[in-house]
């Protein structure tokens, strides 16, 4: 069994590559370039609470990273590096050496360096900070910055939502043994909740564009209510649009997914709009950027659906096709609201 700095050693310490100075020393070095602004993130993971203990452990490395990722991608900003606590029961061979190789292989593919962090004993918790940078500009108001913000939004402005939501929450619903799906279909959720994929790509791609962004980690509707309330603003959302965003929407139609008596296909809505874990981006952008938000999905191959209106009024209103009001009472998860159980 490695002992601490061997650990450290053997599973996380890499040449350095953009930062000044690495993994060694008391603290790391980091130069950005001129004109640019440092984009920091802290998320973290506590095994029982945001993942199955017994998870395949280069799976988690992989999503703890993602879910930080996910928050500079929000924020229109280039991944630049990372700092890594990590407590452990056991520092166990059989588990430590494929979840560095989950951590650090979404670390290469965003050029995002891991420069150092720390370990001890304790019950299984990952907690990353992450680093990006995004150009700073003198001319923005009230902040002096290019970086996607929550308080941009403006009545008329569109609501868009990237790729799709709702299969991660169906997939821990399934792996809860609340809902039975389909084998294919409880493998593809499942991914979705174990891998996610950070719109990094895109939230570069969006400055400029953009009017207001965030990602959704807790809930559609919880995320965009974040816009809202930052930008003192009220949205319309059109039901018939969103449920198309949840992948997994055909097998409902047609009667694949066998709900037991406390649930059946209102999950589908439930998920699409309050499930969360899903890492997508909801963000606005005026009218006269459809036409380019168009081209973008294209050159990404990335989906990108518009589900709804900002009013000026405040508040969330759920309406269908024909604009009739849609009742609700869904709700966003809170960790100090929720009652024990995963996620």
């Amino acid at each position: 069994m490695p002992g601490e700095f061997e650990l450290i050693a053997r599973y996380f310490t890499r040449a350095a590559r953009r930062a000044v100075l690495g993994v060694g020393d008391d603290c790391a070095l980091l130069q950005t370039a001129p004109g640019m602004q440092l984009a920091v993130s802290t998320d973290m993971l506590v095994a029982g609470r945001h993942f199955f203990p017994d998870v395949d452990p280069f799976l988690l490395g992989h999503k703890c990273l993602a879910v930080n990722l996910s928050d500079l991608a929000a924020c229109g900003a280039r991944p630049l590096a990372f700092s890594l606590a990590l407590a452990l029961p056991e520092a166990k061979d059989a588990w430590l050496e494929p979840f560095s190789k989950g951590l650090l292989a979404l670390a290469d593919a965003h050029g995002c360096e891991l420069i150092g962090g720390d370990t001890t004993r304790g019950p299984l918790t990952i907690c990353i900070t992450v680093y990006g940078e995004v150009p700073a500009d003198a001319a923005a108001r009230p902040v002096p910055t290019q970086a996607l913000l929550r308080s941009g939004a403006l009545p008329g402005d569109d609501v868009y939502v990237s790729g799709t939501v709702g299969d991660a929450a169906l997939a821990l619903l399934a792996l809860q043994g609340r809902i039975t799906l389909p084998t294919e279909l409880l493998l593809a959720a499942r991914a979705r909740l174990e891998q996610p994929a950070p719109r990094v790509a895109l939230g570069l791609a969006l400055r400029g564009i953009a009017s207001a962004c965030a990602d959704i980690s807790d809930g559609l509707l919880g995320d965009l209510g974040h816009i809202l309330e930052r930008s003192h603003c009220g949205a319309r959302v059109d039901v018939d649009k969103a449920l198309p965003l949840l992948a997994a929407r055909q097998a409902y139609a047609g009667g694949a997914a066998q709900f037991d008596n406390a649930y059946d296909a209102r999950t589908a809505l439930q998920s699409v709009l309050a499930g969360g874990d899903d890492y997508e981006l909801v963000f606005t952008a005026p009218p006269a950027q459809r036409s380019v938000l168009a081209a973008l999905s294209d050159t990404l191959e990335l989906p990108l659906t518009r589900i709804a209106t900002i009013e000026a009024a405040p508040g969330l209103r759920l309406v269908d096709a024909q604009g009739h009001a849609v009742a609700h009472d869904f709700a966003s998860f809170d960790h100090f609201a929720a009652t024990g159980g995963l996620l």
